[in-house]
């Protein structure tokens, strides 16, 4: 005999309001060795179960809204039966019990999660597609410790919260259903109903791997463990890669704006994968870094606005499409770096948001938890599981989409509970401080866990202030990140620049102070994105003067970057003199490339990326003094700099001069460390670049003359607006 269900439950049943189904639904085991077989159907007709022996037991409907039971002999379990179901329209289904199903979770898992160790965490969370029983379907897994129900809706049912609750294990705040016959394709969100204020919502899975294309919004079932990766000897290598005393030349890429098809319609990752990948390695790029692609609902956010932090964005494809891209990459020799972004999300009501009645993944007093200038929430770094979901969003890039790097968007904003706020509208920390002790802890444990689970992999911050030590080690005290954007070096150079050539003279520290800061952390040179947008106009329209100074003056800026220390980063369409400012709803200006100006411009570009990976003296200590030597750094009457680059072998070295007047300097005297013949490699004013050829007739002869510490010494053309390179030529060895 089957115990009726006591009102209250079965109200909590019919209404969609059951936190405990498995409680109610499903089989139960009786005392007298028979099983009580329960489903809520409430558009069937007709229900009856089939066991795996043959046997068919039709189910009585108990309650008129759709309560269906039968007691049957034995024991029935997962696997062993299913349903047919007849609805009230005709309509014939097939299915396996969602209630009958064991969890998929162990203790270990439930205990990692919450303390936030949890490394691989998506491997449990979110929507899998499995076979569990020998019956194939989804399981679902949400961490939604506020809520008093979940339920998973989609197409699948109607939408319809009452058909799939899931059940809550135990404490954890994590909830769980198997759905037997559901395929890779399906719609979904999770519904929720909070125990604080009757909140209600629909919301998108955290750790959904897929979404609809926006504007739609919902998370779609993805398998994503299907694809066949050819890149296995880029990922060997990867393991043992020396990234600080390797070349990094990057691009930075927005990938709905690089190019677009004949009707303005955004390229896909598979067309990307052939267009993008075949100019990179053209150009002579080591990288190139995309702006985010996690998945965003507006385009002129450029993807920092994150609502699906483990799915890449549907607007250029599937993830399989994106990992075509990716894969495409390494196997032409290039990286991939990506824009990550854990300081902040959107307030949008379908994601993170407000995301179970409470302010689960951000903090409830807007003093900590809101970012007033971008209009956003802050996440809780205090909180283990939302380290957990961060800190595995990071590996999951690393490791399941192979990508090479992650660059971390808007450091400074973690760092500082103050970062662009009022006197009046922050809290201290427990010490009464400024510094976000919570933030400063997770970097250290992301970056360490990183470094450990994902070694050659890349950590890179975007930093602004002079916070110290962020690119070195944790065990020092440091961040750990690999690298950090100098942006000291960025804004004195395009202030530099921007200037009158005849005023440089009296801003000549403003090229020089680099250096007294250089090696004090591990530096990438950016010219990127944030600079050609907002009003302030390309790097090419920056510069004052006509179209050839303008074209000589931003030569010689990439010149001067590629020869000083610290890695390489440059924005799209910059390489080729993009005159209008960057723009995400539109493609670069390719057109411009009819013009021999920005033809030559363009080579320029690829030359200088050729170069650089061909000379180990501008990259092998890129990083420390023994790597970097000034030749004159005072010449502020000719607002001119020279310097010398070493490699491990000091012996192999280039001297590099800049002439940042437009007017060409004859018989210019500097000292060089060894006697010889002095080849000139590159030369920004060449005619091939669109300069008018002034220059050193192929290379130098030293001179025996002292020149300050050194006893050789060359005489040299420096061309206007312009940078020379020479290398000492040496005897070959004899074979």
């Amino acid at each position: 005999m089957s115990v009726p269900l006591h009102p209250n439950a079965l109200h909590a049943l019919l209404t969609g309001n059951h936190g405990a189904p498995f409680d109610v639904l499903g089989p139960h085991t009786q005392e007298e060795g028979s099983t009580l077989l329960r489903a809520f159907r409430p558009h069937a007709a007709s229900l009856t179960a089939v066991h795996s022996d043959g046997r068919k037991i039709a189910l009585q409907r108990v309650y008129d809204e759709g309560v269906y039971e039968a007691t049957v002999e034995g024991e029935w379990t997962a696997g062993q039966y299913h349903y047919e179901e007849v609805t009230y329209n005709g309509h014939e289904l097939t299915f396996a019990d969602p209630y009958a199903f064991p969890s998929q979770l162990t203790d270990f898992d439930i205990y990692l999660l919450r303390e936030g160790k949890h490394l691989y965490s998506y491997e449990k969370l979110g929507a899998h597609v499995r076979e569990i029983d020998g019956i194939s379907g989804v399981s679902f897994v949400v961490w939604a410790p506020n809520a008093r129900r979940v339920s998973v809706v989609g197409n699948f049912n109607g939408w319809d919260a009452r058909l799939h609750p899931m059940r809550l294990l135990g404490e954890s705040g994590l909830w769980e259903l198997f759905i037997p016959d559901l395929n890779a394709g399906e719609v979904y969100r999770y519904d929720l109903l909070s125990h604080h204020h009757g909140y209600h919502a629909m919301k998108t899975d955290p750790y959904g791997f897929f979404a609809e294309v926006r504007p739609a919004n919902a998370s779609v079932v993805y398998d994503i463990n299907q694809y066949q990766w050819a890149d296995e000897t880029w990922m060997t290598e990867r393991k043992s890669r020396k990234n600080l005393t390797a070349p990094m030349s990057i691009l930075e890429v927005h990938l709905g704006s690089w190019r677009r098809g004949a009707a303005n319609e955004f390229l896909t990752y598979r067309q990307l994968a052939d267009e993008l990948v075949t100019y990179v390695r053209d150009m002579g790029y080591t990288h190139i870094e995309l702006l985010p692609v996690t998945e965003h609902p507006l385009d002129a956010s450029w993807g920092y606005q994150v609502t699906g932090y483990y799915a890449p964005t549907s607007r250029f494809g599937t993830p399989d499409d994106f990992m075509v891209l990716v894969d495409k990459c390494h196997q032409n020799g290039i990286g991939v770096l990506l824009d990550w972004v854990p300081a902040h999300f959107p307030k949008d009501g379908h994601a993170l948001s407000y995301f179970d009645g409470t302010h689960l993944y951000s903090h409830e007093d807007a003093r900590r938890g809101e970012q007033l200038d971008w209009g956003t929430y802050v996440f809780n770094y205090g909180r283990n599981e939302v380290r957990n979901f961060l800190i595995s969003n990071a590996l999951f890039w690393l490791k399941h989409y192979h990508l090479d790097g992650l660059r971390v968007d808007a450091v400074s904003s973690m760092l500082y509970l103050d970062f662009s706020r009022p006197a009046d509208g922050w809290l201290p920390n427990k010490y009464g401080g400024r510094e976000n002790i919570d933030a400063i802890e997770f970097m250290r444990e992301l970056n360490t866990v990183i470094h450990a689970e994902a070694p050659g992999t890349v950590m890179i911050a975007e930093e602004s202030t002079s916070w110290p030590m962020v690119s070195r080690p944790t065990y020092v005290g440091g961040l750990g990140f690999t690298l950090k954007w100098d942006m000291g070096w960025m804004h004195d150079t395009l202030k530099y620049v921007q200037k009158d050539p005849i005023h440089r003279r009296y801003h000549h520290n403003q090229v020089t102070f680099s250096m007294f800061y250089a090696f004090s952390e591990n530096f990438i040179l950016s010219l990127s994105h944030d600079e050609v947008v907002h009003g302030k106009g390309s790097l090419i329209n920056k510069i004052p003067g006509d179209w050839w100074q303008k074209f000589a003056t931003l030569r010689l800026l990439f010149g001067y970057q590629y020869t000083h220390s610290g890695k390489k980063l440059n924005f799209m369409g910059q390489e080729f003199g993009q005159w209008r400012e960057w723009s995400e709803a539109r493609a670069l200006d390719w057109n411009l490339l009819e013009l021999p100006t920005h033809q030559g411009m363009q080579r320029w570009t690829r030359d200088l990326n050729h170069f650089y990976k061909a000379q180990p003296a501008l990259w092998e200590r890129d990083l420390d003094w023994e790597g970097f030597q000034w030749i004159e750094a005072n010449d502020a009457d000719n607002s001119t700099f020279s310097y010398m680059r070493f490699a491990q072998d000091r012996g192999d070295f280039v001297v590099v001069v800049c002439n940042f007047t437009p007017v060409p300097i004859y018989h210019y005297h500097l000292g060089v460390p060894e006697a010889g013949y002095y080849k000139e490699l590159l030369n920004s004013d060449s005619a091939h670049y669109g300069g008018g050829d002034v220059g050193n007739n192929g290379g130098v002869q030293s001179k025996a003359q002292q020149w300050r510490e050194w006893a050789n010494t060359l005489e040299i053309t420096v061309p206007p607006l312009g940078m020379v390179v020479f290398k000492l030529e040496r005897p070959q060895a004899a074979t």
